[in-house]
C-alpha cells in the first residue's frame, strides 16, 4: 500500500514578500519553526542589501504540508523584519 501524505510537516522556512513585484525571496529553511526564527534574522541582513530591504513588505513563517513530492507551503505567521543594528553599519561603512 502506499501513502502519498505524511501526518508531520517535511520542514519549515522563512520567505521575504517584496512590494515591487518580485517573486517571494527564500531566507532559511530549517528543521523546526523555533530552528527558522532563531536564524532568519542574521540571514535576512546577509542576503539582502539595504536596496533590497527597503522593498520587502513581510517575512512569511511557512510549514511544509504533505508528502515530500507532493506537498505544499502553508503560511503560518508572519516575522518582524530585521533591521541591522547601528554598530553592524558603521562597521561596514568605515571598511
Amino acid at each position: 500500500m502506499l501513502f502519498t501524505a505524511e501526518a508531520k510537516a517535511q520542514g519549515w522556512r522563512a520567505v521575504a514578500v517584496f512590494d515591487d513585484g518580485r517573486p517571494e525571496g527564500l531566507i532559511f529553511v530549517g528543521r523546526s519553526s523555533t530552528h527558522v526564527r532563531q536564524e532568519y534574522a542574521a540571514a535576512f541582513l546577509e542576503l539582502y542589501d539595504e536596496e533590497d530591504r527597503a522593498h520587502v513588505v513581510a517575512i512569511e513563517l511557512q510549514q511544509w504540508v504533505g508528502a515530500p513530492d507532493a506537498g505544499y507551503w502553508t503560511k503560518k505567521n508572519t516575522l518582524k523584519i530585521p533591521m541591522p543594528s547601528k554598530t553592524a553599519s558603521k562597521v561596514k561603512a568605515a571598511a
